[in-house]
């Protein structure tokens, strides 16, 4: 329950300078309401920041800004390195790219931190059940990079990208997390049952971090066990730290569990700025119209103050808002909805948070050190820092051991094109071991069952010695491979071509399923 006096109201403290230099955009659509009602809120609670307007977003799109970033807003958000962000208009399926994942990749902003908890007077089919989570997302690898191909007309590639380094960063900032907030455990979720390099990668990396944090447990989940889990007994999750796109996944479901997306908010660290924003769209249907819901961005800008250290302005605030969501009288429409009151407009929202301020004892709230902020998103950005790495794979040999090449054949026969390429490669220094189609070997074999699209994958191994297979006759020569590619090329369109490597005798690529 909120604190909140009875006796009579104390004088607001008086305004303090100006401390905190912060770059604020506003957004599109229901942007620019819900941030001047969360200015009106914080000025209302004398917040010592100074707003440094920038635009990105549609209006960037509009004026030709291919990135959706214009430069003047890259150098003042350099300046600051702090950014209060309201929601973006993203091209969908053409266009550019997305102006969020720009400004995160612009300045490393690895660590995306989604805290997930129940807000009183905010009634789900989850309530009461202690749910108080933080979902740990990496921001900025992953198939996030963004690196796609149309490898043939009817055919996309994207590359999914995960590097230790990024890994071990993400890891170090859930356990660091963790410490901070009085946490017990951190769980990796991975896919890497069946992405046994990548997200394999990413699981190996977050437990060889996990010993430097002997006071915290670690452990392991699946993402389709963890989505279980999240529905099934959430207050079980603590903080939870993932991949990119399946944080991206897991923290919009877990921000279901206590009242949608339009209650979310999230932080964006990095070594070089922090960004922080509502997780909900634009919602252009509704902009000007006064029915947003600014609590998610108002959730946002909390975050910031905590970052900042503000934690006593962070907690009066939040103790405002709970005020106001707990007595009901003043809701927008989508708060309002089932509790027999007529619903208000943004503004009337944060009107009535702004006025509970005054009612809110803070002699009642926690008291909070430095070291014990709660909620806290992460550490501030350290610059030339680094997240040391874990041990890293210690190669004592590598090899070089063949070459998959991706082509396009319309209407292919495998046998056909298995004895092709096997008379092609016979004079060179590979073999051509098998050819698959969408993962799956075709060729040797019976191909009968697998529906074929023109997109093929050759698979060339350098001829070696059976008994030991990572070790060459010739090594890899490269002007043969290429020449062979060559010889392909001038019969069939080839794509994209991948070495591979062998490291300390074991394959350093994944098998088709299949394959023998």
């Amino acid at each position: 329950m909120s604190p909140v006096t009875t006796e009579p109201v104390k004088p607001a403290s008086p305004a303090r300078p100006v401390t905190h230099s912060v770059v604020l955009i506003e957004g599109d659509g229901i942007g620019p309401e819900i941030s001047a009602a969360v200015r009106l809120i914080l000025d209302a609670a004398a917040a010592p920041i100074a707003w440094q307007p920038a635009v990105a977003g549609g209006r960037a799109f509009a004026a030709g800004v291919g990135t959706g970033v214009p430069a003047d807003t890259v150098a003042l958000i350099e300046q600051t390195r702090l950014v209060l962000k309201a929601p973006l208009e993203t091209p969908v399926g053409h266009g550019g790219k997305s102006a969020n994942v720009t400004l995160r990749k612009l300045f490393e902003m690895y660590a995306n931190i989604r805290p997930v908890k129940e807000l009183p007077g905010v009634t789900t089919p989850f309530s009461g059940r202690g749910i108080d989570l933080v979902i740990v997302r990496e921001n900025v690898e992953d198939l996030y990079a963004g690196i796609e191909h149309m490898q043939t007309p009817d055919t996309a590639q994207a590359l999914k990208l995960i590097t230790r380094r990024g890994s071990a960063k993400i890891a170090r900032a859930a356990f660091e997390l963790a410490r901070r907030e009085g946490r017990g455990r951190v769980t990796a979720v991975h896919k890497a049952n069946i992405l046994k390099l990548t997200e394999g990668l990413f699981k190996r990396t977050v437990e060889a971090v996990a010993r430097d944090y002997p006071d915290i447990n670690a452990d392991d989940m699946i993402v389709d066990a963890c989505a279980h889990k999240l529905v099934v007994a959430p207050e079980q999750i603590d903080v939870a730290v993932m991949t990119n796109m399946n944080g991206d996944i897991l923290s919009d479901l877990a921000a279901g569990l206590v009242g949608g997306l339009g209650l979310a908010a999230s932080a964006n660290i990095g070594d070089h700025a922090a960004m922080f924003e509502a997780v909900h769209g634009s919602a252009p249907d509704i902009a000007g119209r006064g029915l947003a819901n600014p609590t998610a961005f108002l959730q946002a800008a909390l975050m910031l103050l905590r970052h900042l250290g503000e934690t006593e302005q962070a907690m009066r605030i939040e103790a405002a808002l709970a005020l106001t969501l707990t007595e009901g009288r003043v809701l927008t429409g989508d708060l309002a909805r089932g509790r027999g009151v007529a619903p208000s407009s943004t503004m009337a929202f944060a009107e009535a948070v702004a006025a509970n301020l005054a009612r809110i004892d803070m002699s009642e709230l926690p008291v909070v050190t430095p070291a014990a902020t709660p909620d806290a998103p992460a550490p501030r950005p350290l610059p030339g820092r680094p997240a040391p790495l874990p041990d890293r794979l210690v190669v004592e040999t590598r090899a070089d051991t063949g070459f998959d090449l991706f082509f396009e054949v319309e209407d292919g026969d495998p046998a056909a094109l298995g004895a092709e390429l096997t008379a092609l490669a016979e004079a060179t220094p590979f073999r051509l071991k098998h050819l698959s189609n969408r993962g799956t070997a075709v060729w040797p074999g019976d191909a009968a069952r697998t529906e074929l699209t023109p997109h093929w994958r050759a698979r060339f191994l350098c001829r070696s010695d059976a008994a030991a297979p990572h070790e060459t006759d010739q090594g890899f020569d490269d002007a043969a491979a290429l020449a062979l590619i060559g010889q392909i090329g001038r019969r069939y369109r080839w794509m994209h071509v991948e070495k591979l490597a062998a490291f300390n005798g074991a394959d350093a690529f994944s098998r088709d399923q299949g394959e023998a």
